[in-house]
């Protein structure tokens, strides 16, 4: 498995997720990557990685590719994982090496401008995170239709007595949101949002979990906004798991979602969402019946949406539930485990050299 820098997000959790479902299914995982050091010691004991910062260095990547090329020579991969669009170059230096296909992982958009060359000969099979995913990438690059795979990201799903206990009257009630703090999440109109249900329920705390190049810029608007302590920010934590567990109600203000990893860890907790109608994340919240969706860059529906829930504990309640249930159904780590590795059977099966030149 080849991964950009590991950070707090969703597409690094489903991929240590996929690395030791794959152990555990008696695969051998070794990934290289950017920035392991922030994955737990349980985690590093069980994962075999091979940390290669220099990897984001461009002046010096052909000495670095062929240090990956010789630390996995003694035991070559029978295929390559890439986990994002930035280490397909690597990718396909590796597998000319070694003779191997390549399986790509798409969890989001591409950028406007943004290409995406199909591979006839290394790239053999794609995986897009949701069927908005997979039409983006058939509508804007020539791939195949059947070189790409849809497999929805899978989340582990707390035992019932974890379950949230969403709106307990005895606690101020917190609506929060989790993710990388990027433009395209959308988290400037959370926080207009925020001053909105404040004049409607001024007891409501909010909480911002995550860290990103946006961050100065948010707390400042949060500043201006006068939300003062109605308002926490929190960066610190390596998952996101004790700021959900925090939260009564789950907001993905998005601008565009491939689908959202974090927003299911919210639903498997039982958490009610709000989230913006974009891309894959219909694939997951039916409105009014797992979460509410609103459409996006509208600060106002995302208030109304929340300030129902707030007045409404016996309904958001049971949205939460509804979504505990789905996510127990359609998005389990087990099922992304196994569905992933059909494609690998898929590709390994079908998938041949191309004859040595000579």
């Amino acid at each position: 498995m080849l991964s950009g820098r590991f950070s707090t997000r969703g597409r690094t959790t489903q991929s240590l997720m996929l690395a030791e479902g794959l152990i555990d299914r008696g695969y051998e995982v070794r990934v290289v990557c950017p920035g392991s050091s922030c994955i737990s010691p349980d985690r590093r004991r069980r994962i075999r990685f091979y940390d290669r910062s220099s990897l984001e260095w461009p002046l010096v990547a052909p000495l670095v590719w062929r240090t990956v090329r010789r630390d996995l020579e003694g035991q070559p991969p029978d295929l390559i994982h890439a986990q994002h669009r930035s280490v397909l170059p690597l990718a396909r230096w590796l597998a000319a090496s070694w003779r191997v296909p390549i399986v790509l992982s798409v969890h989001d958009y591409l950028a406007p401008g943004e290409a995406l060359a199909p591979d006839p000969v290394w790239l053999a099979g794609v995986i897009a995170v949701s069927d908005s995913v997979r039409r983006e990438l058939l509508d804007r690059t020539r791939l195949s239709p059947d070189a790409v795979h849809v497999v929805h990201g899978g989340v582990r799903i707390p035992p019932p007595e974890d379950a949230a206990g969403v709106l307990d009257p005895r606690h101020v009630p917190v609506v929060g949101t989790a993710g990388p703090l990027e433009a395209v999440k959308g988290l400037r109109f959370f926080l207009s949002a925020a001053a909105i249900v404040l004049q409607e329920m001024p007891r409501t705390q909010f909480l911002v979990a995550g860290a990103g190049p946006e961050e100065r810029k948010l707390r400042k608007q949060a500043r201006d906004l006068h939300l003062g302590e109605s308002v926490t920010f929190v960066s610190s934590f390596p998952d996101f798991s004790a700021s959900l567990e925090a939260m009564d109600i789950y907001v993905l203000p998005s601008l565009k979602q491939g689908l959202g990893t974090i927003m299911l860890e919210a639903m498997a907790r039982g958490l009610p969402v709000v989230a913006t109608r974009t891309g894959g994340v219909d694939t997951a919240v039916s409105d009014g019946v797992t979460g509410m969706l609103v459409p996006p860059s509208d600060s106002a529906a995302l208030a109304a949406r929340t300030v129902e829930l707030l007045r409404d504990p016996l309904r958001a309640r049971s949205i939460g539930q509804q979504a505990r249930e789905l996510a127990s159904r359609e998005f389990r780590v087990d099922r992304m485990v196994e569905e992933t590795e059909q494609v690998y059977r898929r590709v390994l099966e079908t998938w041949r050299a191309p004859s040595p030149c000579r």
